[in-house]
């Protein structure tokens, strides 16, 4: 069984960066708030960029699904003091993942 996988990126530089940075100031000016929205939208770019083996990835989360975790996840780093914090990554991740798929090209 051959486990080699070709994998590129199409994506600019510039469309990260316009995204990232515009997705910085969403999130601070609504506190945070807004980051679901935020992160499914430059998740969702770097999908439609992405593919392995000439199969394109596909995300199908959306900010209304991730926003309610998100809302649970906030409480939690209230209530236990900021330490719920140092899961916010693999909880992201995880959540991220289960969204992801990849679409297989038809001959």
């Amino acid at each position: 069984m051959d486990n080699h996988y070709e994998m590129y990126f199409d994506g600019g530089l510039f469309q990260l960066l316009g995204w990232s940075v515009l997705g910085a100031i969403v999130t601070t000016i609504t506190l945070g708030l807004c980051f679901p929205w935020v992160y499914t939208k430059i998740y969702a770019w770097e999908s439609e960029h992405t593919f392995i083996n000439g199969s394109k990835i596909n995300f199908d989360g959306n900010a209304a699904q991730l926003f309610k975790s998100w809302v649970k996840w906030l409480l939690l780093i209230v209530v236990t003091f900021g330490l719920y914090l140092f899961c916010l990554p693999e909880k992201l991740n995880d959540w991220r993942l289960n969204h992801t798929s990849c679409i297989t090209k038809r001959f």
